[in-house]
């Protein structure tokens, strides 16, 4: 597993290269942290079924409450 992120720079996301990161703390709360393990499974179960023409999912884009939050995307691995 690689963990890569982007830093909050006022820039549009096409204009800011990923960065490799040895770290990920989630300040969430138990309802959150509810939705985005229920996320993780889908997607994981997603994976299996589509196998290697899995991309990528957004969280916002299954949980529109979370529009506004930073962005949470889980891609397959290379």
């Amino acid at each position: 597993m690689k963990l890569y992120g982007y830093a909050e720079e006022g820039k549009s996301p096409e204009a800011i290269n990923p960065l490799a990161l040895a770290e990920v703390t989630l300040c969430a709360s138990p309802e959150e942290l509810k939705a985005l393990s229920g996320f993780l499974a889908d997607c994981a179960n997603e994976m299996v079924r589509m196998g290697s023409s899995y991309d990528h999912v957004h969280f916002s884009d299954r949980h529109k409450e979370f529009r506004s939050s930073p962005q949470f995307v889980v891609a397959a691995a290379e």
